[in-house]
């Protein structure tokens, strides 16, 4: 028996030994688990941080681009404007100055035609009134 007792020490001591070693091993799962839920945590936090400035910065660039793009609409916009009313008026000018051409050349060639009708219709009321005279002649003698 006496080798029982020193195989029964050992057996007990196996056993409280072990028994503290499976809640250690039991503390560093419990941590481990808690440790990766904080990983997850921040990990989630970093992204969404990560997300929002993204966001943030995209918002920026789409104000400062349509800003950008308004601006410039508005400029070409006036330029646009500027030129058509410059085309216009100059085009209306330069109408009104062919038109009064127009009428002055039609009124001076109206003028010309009645005169050469007149002198033409003088002269055919002449010249038929020479030609009466001929064929009526009176004979006399």
């Amino acid at each position: 028996m006496k080798n029982i007792k020193p195989l029964s020490i050992l057996l007990v001591s196996a056993m409280i030994c072990g028994a503290g070693a499976t809640v250690f091993a039991q503390d560093s799962a419990t941590q481990d688990v808690k440790a990766a839920g904080h990983d997850t945590k921040d990990a989630a936090k970093d992204s969404a941080h990560a997300t929002e400035k993204g966001t943030k910065k995209a918002y920026h660039s789409t104000k400062t681009g349509t800003k950008k793009a308004y601006h410039s609409t508005e400029t070409g916009t006036k330029k646009a404007y500027h030129s058509t009313k410059t085309g216009t008026n100059k085009a209306y000018h330069e109408t009104k100055k062919g038109t009064d051409t127009a009428a002055k050349d039609t009124e001076k060639g109206t003028k010309d035609v009645a005169k050469d009708t007149e002198k033409g219709t003088r002269s055919a009321a002449r010249d038929t009134e020479d030609g009466a005279k001929k064929v009526f002649k009176p004979n006399f003698r």
